[in-house]
């Protein structure tokens, strides 16, 4: 008893206490404590007015007429845009003096002083210059210290229903009265802005249009307040331009008049109907499109007329359709709905009669401003009693759902035709989750799958009775489930019931999936396979290709035999998992034997299927299978091939069998590519062919060099390098590339024989074109890995060289970055053998292997020969320019030379000399040229074709030889 005495103690405080705390705090410093900023007020000064609607006047002419006029506190423009002369005496001030032309309708003004008409300023909307600045709404003038009055003559135009006036300030009161028009406007401002927050987030949260519709329209009473108070020219704190002003005016006032048509529309539409008259919205309607016409295509003077006339016609018939409202509903929340409408609309024909007459007695009593506070207030009464409202209608829905459902144990639940749940009994609350006390904002499609409600909805529009099977939404923590629905309409919305025949679906599904799935894996089974290749053979477009993948563990069996199938079958799982997390929405994967599945890679490009079965390979080999207390490492071969349209599918499979033998085969890193129709077809008979004829241990027939120069990047012009590279003509006139013959070579296991004809021929041509080469200082070769490890080769290349000592020193052998790390003592020893025959060493494709800066010491190469595939990145990747300025640093450091490859255009070439690096070679300087191109040129750089290459490199690049440092190459 203590403890609910002292919560309910707490609970007083907070809720009433505290309330009536805050309001006696209120009412007393309202009442007795000293305001903030004091105001004493201003003294209005007497004008003289004169409207220049004539020829323009000096201000001599337009001060001599203003002396015969009377004297005035104030006069109305009345909508005139014509120039205003007028005059006032200042008061004398000891200490100066500003006086403010208050007018918000002001468009610009300026001021002489005395007799002598001295010049004290002018100032607009946009710009102040002399003693002139815009201060509140209108402008400002101040005045010097002086003892007698001063005569100020000032001449103003204006836009708008203006009433031109004076009030002299003190500076000290005139700085006060500032600071508390800017606080004014900042408590409207900031009260009216998080009160239509408010009302916003309210209508996003009851997902209800009419909150967001009254939240737009509080944001527009706000700017209408704010033209009324004349603090319109900011927003948020930031000046709205000078030429935005008026149409924002116009348009503030049309969208204003039309928010507040819509609002009272939707509000009281239920009540729209019991009273009638029909006729007089419609009129209100109408008037309200007129007058956004009118704001869009008239100018302010020509608008303010139209608008007032509207206005008055659109109020008058508010007024009476509210009147009708009240007296047959006498709804609390159209009471107060009501109240905050009439307020605002009797402030603004107040105005509307005040701005048209000249009668403005009442202006700063009842204005827009005091207009917007009043509303405000009475909308948040409006809120909190809807509020109430609804969640009276909230409590006793449920309680009738408690009553009326309890003892019922199939779920039934009312829809209304929205897709929400207005009724749910404790069955279906236990079945789906509906949270009862939430009614109304359950839907339908929050917990059934996507499109089950519209297929729902159209059922029931028919008007008769209808069941279905439908599925559980997806979530991520739950399986999904199946549910048999009955519905019907009702008046209320949608009637029906809902039983879960999860457990007989799940079992059918079973039988189903069995029937063309793996059951120890649940990847497709041969059956499963065979439907699905057939299937998508039959659907390729004419001239379209399927790829299939075939793909075998390798040495499977071991595991089986050492540990048991229970270890076997684990991995096989396993296997299967990682297979199909790399494959795409849309591919398959089947075994169609113990360890043999085929992969079905449906719309893909060969290309694509053959990265994403390099990454198979990859992932299946690196990572071990563990099962139980072992761990297992299975290895992979696939192959890959195009299935055309119209094969059958034991050939397709037949076909990637065929490929996957020949990647188990070794020498392609477990992976085999058939394309049909592609170079791949006819690389793989060349290569049979090629295997064929090196049998014999000879080089074949065919064979010739091709050279691709080498420029300098120091000395472009000074020099004629190159590389020596293989091709092979055939009898049909093609050509085979170097990377085929190489890479039949290293599979037949005779790559020496083609590296030792390379050598041979080159040091025979070097040594027979000597003379001609005399701008070459270097021509590289690349050495294979194998050629590297046969001893009988290497003991012929070293009496080749010896043979040829002038060639020799020309030499430049290039040794695969991997090649040399694979036995570092080995290629240790053969360096220092070449370099002692005058031959120098190249690193080649530096970057893509094992790179390791700890090993450059231990090898004495002259050049560093940067992988092209960093070079031809360079662009797309930035961290690649960075690698190659780093390798360009080091090889500086340790004193080598620095070639980068597969430099392909004028960007590469420019961002290459930027990093320092020292030779380039690619398609931007040559392609590879014939032996006789080589001779009849004089540089590398005159091989360039390409006019903006030739001027960067004859104007950017260094040309005088004798400026740059000596280059060992």
């Amino acid at each position: 008893m203590p403890r609910f005495s002292l919560d309910a103690l707490i609970y007083g405080l907070c809720a009433y206490g505290v309330p009536v705390a805050i309001a006696a705090l209120t009412w007393v410093a309202l009442a007795d404590w000293e305001p903030q900023y004091r105001v004493a007020g201003a003294r209005p000064l007497e004008l003289r007015v004169l409207e220049q609607t004539d020829a323009a006047l000096a201000p001599g002419q337009a001060l001599a007429r203003l002396q015969q006029r009377a004297s005035v506190a104030h006069q109305d423009t009345r909508l005139s845009e014509s120039p205003f002369w007028f005059s006032f005496a200042a008061v004398p001030a000891a200490g100066g003096s500003e006086v403010e032309l208050p007018s918000r309708h002001a468009v610009e003004a300026e001021c002489w002083e005395g007799d002598a008409l001295v010049p004290l300023g002018r100032v607009s909307r946009t710009a102040s210059a002399g003693r002139m600045r815009a201060v509140k709404a209108g402008f400002a003038l101040q005045l010097a210290a002086r003892e007698a009055p001063a005569t100020v003559l000032c001449r103003a135009t204006y836009a708008g229903p203006a009433r031109i006036s004076a009030l002299q300030w003190s500076p000290e009161e005139l700085r006060d009265s500032v600071e508390q028009f800017h606080r004014s406007a900042g408590l409207l401002d900031g009260g009216l802005i998080v009160l239509a927050l408010f009302v916003l987030v309210t209508g996003i949260i009851n997902r209800d249009s009419m909150y967001v519709l009254f939240a737009a329209w509080l944001v527009a009473s706000l700017r209408l307040g704010a033209i009324s108070a004349g603090w319109d020219m900011q927003w948020f704190e930031r000046a709205v331009p000078p030429d935005w002003i008026l149409p924002a005016r116009q348009l503030t006032i049309a969208v204003y008049v039309v928010l507040t048509y819509a609002l009272f529309r939707h509000l009281f539409r239920d009540d729209l109907k019991q009273v009638g008259h029909a006729w007089a919205l419609r009129v209100a309607q109408l008037s309200c499109l007129a007058l956004l016409a009118a704001a869009a295509l008239l100018p302010f003077a020509q608008f303010l007329p139209f608008m007032w006339l509207t206005v008055a016609v659109g109020i008058g018939v508010l007024a009476f359709l509210l009147a009708r409202i009240l007296a047959v509903t006498r709804s609390k929340v159209a009471m107060w709905y009501s109240a905050s409408l009439a307020v605002v609309l009797c402030a603004g024909l107040y105005e509307v009669v005040a701005a048209a007459l000249g009668v403005k007695l009442l202006i700063g009593a009842i204005n827009s401003v005091t207009a917007a506070l009043a509303s405000s207030l009475l909308v948040a009464l409006a809120i909190a009693e809807q509020m109430r409202q609804e969640r009276q209608a909230r409590l006793g829905a449920q309680a009738e759902l408690r009553t009326t459902y309890q003892a019922i144990p199939i779920g039934l639940f009312t829809l209304g035709m929205d897709g929400a749940f207005l009724r749910v009994n404790p069955a279906l609350v236990q079945m789906l989750g509906v949270d009862p006390s939430r009614g109304g904002t359950h839907r339908w499609s929050d917990f059934f799958e996507p499109g089950a409600w519209d297929k729902l909805r159209d059922a029931t529009r028919a008007g008769a009775v209808h069941e279905f099977e439908v599925r559980s939404a997806e979530a991520a923590d739950k399986e999904p489930r199946w549910f048999f629905v009955k519905v019907a309409p009702a008046e209320s919305g949608i009637e029906g019931y809902v039983q879960d025949t999860t457990e007989r679906y799940q079992a059918t599904q079973r039988l189903r999936f069995l029937a063309h799935n793996d059951a120890l894996t649940g990847v497709l089974n041969r059956r499963g396979l065979e439907r699905r290749i057939a299937a998508e053979v039959a659907r390729l477009p004419a001239g379209r290709s399927l790829a299939l993948a075939y793909l075998d563990l390798d040495r499977f069996k071991l595991i089986n035999d050492l540990f048991g199938h229970v270890a076997g079958d684990d991995v096989l799982r396993q296997v299967c998992r990682r297979i199909e997390g790399m494959l795409a929405g849309g591919h398959a994967v089947g075994r169609i034997g113990g360890d043999e599945f085929v992969l079905v890679f449906p719309g893909a490009p060969i290309r694509a299927a053959a990265e994403v079965c390099r990454s198979i390979v990859d992932a299946l080999g690196t990572r071990p299978y563990q099962t139980g207390d072992k761990a297992f490492q299975v290895k992979s071969s696939i192959g890959l091939v195009e299935v055309p349209g119209g094969t059958t599918v034991s050939d397709a499979i037949s076909m990637a069998d065929q490929a996957c033998r020949a990647a188990k085969g070794g020498h392609h890193d477990g992976l085999v590519v058939y394309e049909r129709d592609a170079a791949a077809f006819k690389d793989r008979e060349q290569e049979l062919r090629l295997v064929k004829q090196l049998g014999a241990g000879t080089a074949p027939a065919g064979l010739f060099l091709a050279m691709q120069p080498i420029m300098s990047l120091r000395t472009p012009s000074a020099s004629l390098d190159f590389e020596v590279l293989v091709r092979m003509s055939e009898a049909d006139g093609s050509v085979v590339p170097g990377g085929s013959i190489i890479a039949a070579a290293e599979n037949n296991g005779r790559v020496a024989v083609i590296d030792r004809w390379v050598l041979t021929q080159t040091l025979d041509w070097l040594d027979r074109q000597h003379a001609a080469l005399a701008k070459t200082r270097f021509v590289c070769m690349n050495l294979s890995g194998g050629s590297l490890n046969d001893e009988k080769f290497v003991r012929e290349a070293f009496a080749l060289l010896a043979d040829h000592p002038r060639a020799a020193r020309l030499l430049c052998v290039e040794i695969t970055e991997s090649v040399a790390l694979h036995d570092l003592a080995n290629t240790r020893r053969f360096i220092d053998r070449l370099r002692g025959l005058g031959a120098r060493v190249a690193l080649d494709d530096f970057g893509a292997g094992y790179t390791s800066f700890s090993y450059l010491k231990e090898l004495p190469a002259d050049a560093l020969k940067i992988d092209g595939n960093f070079v031809r990145g360079m662009r797309a990747h930035p961290a690649n320019l960075a690698i190659i300025e780093a390798i360009g640093e080091l090889a500086r450091n340790l004193g080598m030379q620095t070639i980068a490859e597969w430099a392909e255009d004028l960007a590469t070439l420019e961002a290459l000399h930027e990093a320092g690096i020292d030779y380039v070679q690619g398609y931007v300087i040559a392609r590879p040229q014939t032996p006789e191109r080589i001779l009849a040129a004089d540089s590398a750089a005159s091989f360039i074709e390409d006019a903006r290459v030739a001027r960067f490199v004859g104007e950017s690049l260094p040309s005088n030889p004798r400026r740059e440092r000596a280059v060992p190459l």
